[in-house]
């Protein structure tokens, strides 16, 4: 490891990879029998020749500083899998990758994409993450009147929405479960044709409430009584502060771009997870400055099937840029500029007791009652495993405050496993998002110091 750049670990390698498929395909191009050339330039750039069926090798370099990729191979996925490979043979063996100046193919690659700057490479073609606020030349008339006329089509869009939620309580929610899926899928559709992807978000979940198991008519009640909140603030929102107005906006679903200033510091890569429906990947990144102490969460984008284009692996920091969006007690920001290669993190941010993780989060609801979780580090605690399996895990802290119940961190319990193995009963510091139906734990340290391990 050098101060100019970090080697990754195969772990944080393999956080890249867009699918299981290419995790599998990547895992067995990490050894040097297929490469040759490699090399890394101490400052981010690794490349290297991978023999592939043809007579010519792959020519693959990656930019570590985005991280963004350029293969020669016929791939769609990024990173495709001799990215991957070429990342894991420069994490695992020094002598195969080298450090060395980049190749003239190389070169002329980084060269062009300024070597540094946020993106992800497509068949030679890049896909830079542009700047928060970026200089666009835009009619502010006609900005102002397209506005206007999405806000129109929202309050359109809210009022029909109370008539069905009126109706729905009318007829009893013991009847919400007879007309099935349809019925919501029907109202999310008026919704997104009413430009309010944020409400059409929430009627799909009321959906899968009823017939969900027991309790199912209250949880059914309570989550229509925060989209009835949502749409009375949004239908009154000329009488409530800014700052809640930004709120509002942003859970209905109007865009709204970050507003400056931009915060530069080193910032901690916590976690990074994708969520996926059948039209988009949502990737989340939580992020934790040095010398603020704010917490920061990235979001970033990917067409169904495909990863977004921004990736942080966890246990690095980045000295960047980050552009807060408004809103009250908002964490979303903007990644903007990076000023220097990822470097070696260190331990864990600043934590506190799970009762502290729980008054924070009841905090948060004041200014957002939407709020499903904000993020925690809890020092001290330990994972508790369910004694059958049908039981709940919690994280109990180790002086005797409250357990928490938890929550698995993936689509599978395999990182609540993981946690407990590097727990080995002994108390560990967890970062994760705390909320109303638990704690997610998505990276743990070992003894409250050390190396993250993620568990997404």
């Amino acid at each position: 490891m050098t101060q100019q750049g970090v080697r990754w670990t195969a772990e944080q390698v393999l956080a890249l990879a867009p699918d299981d498929a290419s995790r599998k395909a990547g895992s067995r191009l990490g050894a040097a029998g297929p490469w040759s050339q490699g090399g890394y330039d101490g400052s981010g750039a690794v490349w290297g020749l991978c023999k592939g069926s043809g007579c010519t090798p792959y020519r693959t370099v990656v930019d570590t500083t985005g991280p963004a990729y350029k293969c020669s191979c016929p791939s769609r996925k990024f990173p495709c899998k001799h990215a991957l490979g070429l990342l894991l043979l420069w994490s695992g063996d020094e002598r195969a990758v080298p450090d060395g100046a980049p190749p003239d193919w190389a070169e002329q690659w980084l060269a062009g994409r300024g070597h540094g700057r946020a993106g992800t490479g497509e068949e030679g073609k890049e896909r830079d993450a542009a700047p928060a606020g970026d200089g666009g030349v835009a009619d502010p008339s006609a900005a102002r009147r397209r506005a206007e006329r999405r806000a129109e089509r929202i309050t359109s869009g809210a009022r029909e929405l109370e008539r069905r939620l009126a109706d729905l309580l009318r007829g009893g929610l013991a009847a919400a479960e007879r007309p099935g899926y349809g019925l919501w899928e029907e109202t999310a559709a008026r919704m997104v044709d009413a430009q309010a992807p944020g409400l059409a978000a929430r009627v799909r979940e009321l959906g899968a409430i009823p017939g969900s198991g027991a309790g199912w008519p209250t949880r059914l009640l309570e989550e229509c009584a925060l989209l009835h909140l949502l749409d009375r603030a949004w239908l009154g929102r000329d009488a409530l502060p800014e700052p809640l107005v930004a709120t509002v906006r942003t859970r209905v679903g109007a865009p709204a771009p970050a507003q400056g200033p931009a915060i530069r510091d080193s910032w901690q890569v916590l976690a990074q997870y994708d969520t996926a429906d059948a039209k988009l990947t949502t990737r989340r990144i939580w992020l934790h400055g040095k010398e603020s102490g704010r917490s920061a969460m990235v979001l970033d984008f990917g067409a169904a099937g495909r990863a977004p284009a921004v990736a942080l692996p966890v246990g690095l920091a980045i000295d960047a840029d980050l552009t807060p969006y408004p809103g009250a007690g908002q964490v979303r920001a903007a990644l903007g500029e990076r000023y220097a290669p990822p470097v070696a993190a260190g331990g864990p941010p600043p934590g506190g007791t799970t009762t502290e993780a729980v008054e924070r989060y009841g905090r948060a609801l004041l200014t957002d009652p939407w709020l499903e979780a904000c993020p925690a580090t809890l020092t001290e605690v330990i994972p508790v495993p369910p004694e059958d399996a049908t039981g709940d895990w919690q994280l109990a802290d180790a002086k005797g405050e409250l357990a928490l119940p938890v929550t698995a961190p993936g689509p599978t319990r395999a990182g609540l496993w993981r946690l407990l193995a590097v727990s080995g009963g002994a108390p560990v510091t967890v970062f994760g998002e705390c909320g109303h139906r638990g704690f997610t734990p998505l990276a743990v340290w070992a003894g409250g110091g050390g190396e993250a391990v993620a568990l997404t």
